[in-house]
């Protein structure tokens, strides 16, 4: 199954206080006011908050699959392509574990009882 744009929106939307927005050219994702998400490159792709260790290890050990966009190379995002992406779940999972570091203490606790 090939992984699309609307995969992406759906999977974010699924998760509490996401809003989609049109910046910089593209869709953007945020919980409450915090970027986690955008979707770039005719949404081939998607970009994700990532700890730079863990961002530079993905693309160590996946390359077709994770690389760093040169304006992001100091900040915690890593770039995604979505015709790499083994399954929906995998996307999912690569979705909620950004929004994870966006989402305030509180939200994250109450997510948590779900």
């Amino acid at each position: 199954m090939k992984v699309v744009g609307d995969d992406v929106r759906a999977a974010a939307l699924a998760l509490p206080q996401v809003r989609e927005l049109f910046e910089w050219e593209m869709p953007t994702f945020r919980v409450a006011k915090k970027l986690f998400l955008t979707l770039p490159d005719g949404e081939t792709s998607m970009a994700v908050k990532c700890p730079i260790a863990e961002r530079n290890e993905l693309v160590l050990a996946e390359p077709k699959k994770f690389w760093v966009a040169a304006h992001e190379a100091g900040g915690a995002w890593v770039r995604v392509r979505l015709e790499a992406l083994d399954d929906l779940d995998e996307l999912a999972a690569i979705v909620l574990d950004s929004w994870r570091q966006a989402a305030s203490p509180k939200l994250l606790e109450e997510f948590a009882d779900r």
